[in-house]
C-alpha cells in the first residue's frame, strides 16, 4: 500500500515507521507549508495535522480522488461539510477521534456500562482525561466521544462540559501534564461508592497502528465509515 502522510510530526513519523515496518511505502508527507513527493501516487492518506489545516488537506484528497483516514481534533464544527462534500464526490472516509484498538473497545464498554447504570440515578457520570503539554485542544476528541456514548443512554444528561459539572451535563475534567500519551477514565459516583473504567496509552504506536489498520480496510472502497467498521464492532 502506498501512503501520504498529511501531517508530519510525531505520529506521522511514528506511522511512517511501523507502515514501513509492515511493507507499506511512504510516497508523500506534507507538515505545514513543507511537501515531499506526489500526492497522486498515494492509495490512501492518513491525515494527523492541525485543525487548522485538516479540513483543507482532506478536501484537497477527495479532490484527487484519494480515501482519507482522519485523526485529527479540533475542526468536527466542519465535519457536516466534509461529509456531503465526500458522499458528494464518491469518495472514501474514515475520522475517529482515537484510532488505538484498545480505545475503540473502550468506546464500546463505555457505552454498555452506561446502559447498565442508566437506571441508577445516585450514581453521577464524571470524565478525566489527561494528555501532554503539546496537546492543543481540550478536552480531547476521545474525551467528547465518551461523554457522547454516555448521553446516549442517559434522560436526565443532555450535554457535557469542560471542567463545569451540573444537574444536566457530564463533567470532562482536562489535564495536560508531561509527555502523558493518553489517558482517560469514567467514574460513576454515588455517596456509597465509586465504578470505575480506565484506558491509558503507555506509547503512541497504539494510535498509528490502529491508523494503519483502517487506511489498510479502506483501500478500493467509497463511502463514510468508521472504526467500528473497521473492527467489526457493528
Amino acid at each position: 500500500m502506498k501512503l501520504a502522510l498529511l501531517g508530519y510530526g510525531k505520529m506521522g513519523k511514528t506511522i511512517e515507521r511501523l507502515a514501513s515496518e509492515k511493507g507499506h511505502e511512504i510516497v508523500f508527507t506534507k507538515s505545514g507549508s513543507s511537501e515531499e513527493g506526489l500526492l497522486t501516487d498515494a492509495d490512501v492518506a492518513i491525515e494527523f495535522s492541525t485543525p487548522e489545516a485538516a479540513v483543507s488537506n482532506i478536501k484537497l484528497c477527495f479532490q484527487q480522488g484519494i480515501p482519507v483516514v482522519s485523526g485529527t481534533t479540533g475542526w468536527l464544527d466542519r465535519y457536516d461539510d466534509i461529509i456531503k462534500l465526500c458522499k458528494a464526490r464518491n469518495a472514501a472516509f474514515i475520522y475517529a477521534s482515537n484510532f488505538s484498538v484498545g480505545v475503540n473497545l473502550f468506546f464500546d464498554l463505555n457505552e454498555y456500562l452506561a446502559k447498565l447504570m442508566a437506571p441508577w440515578k445516585e450514581y453521577i457520570p464524571e470524565i478525566e482525561e489527561i494528555h501532554h503539554t503539546q496537546k492543543k485542544d481540550a478536552p480531547s476528541g476521545t474525551a467528547i466521544t465518551i461523554a457522547e456514548g454516555i448521553l446516549k443512554h442517559s434522560e436526565e444528561l443532555k450535554n457535557w462540559k469542560l471542567n463545569e459539572q451540573d444537574d444536566r451535563s457530564i463533567v470532562i475534567k482536562a489535564i495536560r501534564e508531561g509527555d502523558v500519551k493518553g489517558t482517560h477514565r469514567v467514574d460513576y459516583v454515588s455517596t456509597i461508592d465509586t465504578i470505575s473504567i480506565k484506558h491509558e496509552a503507555h506509547t503512541r504506536d497504539g494510535f498509528a497502528l490502529g491508523a494503519i489498520l483502517a487506511a489498510e480496510w479502506l483501500v478500493n472502497k467509497k463511502g463514510v465509515y468508521s472504526m467500528k467498521d473497521v473492527l467489526g464492532l457493528k
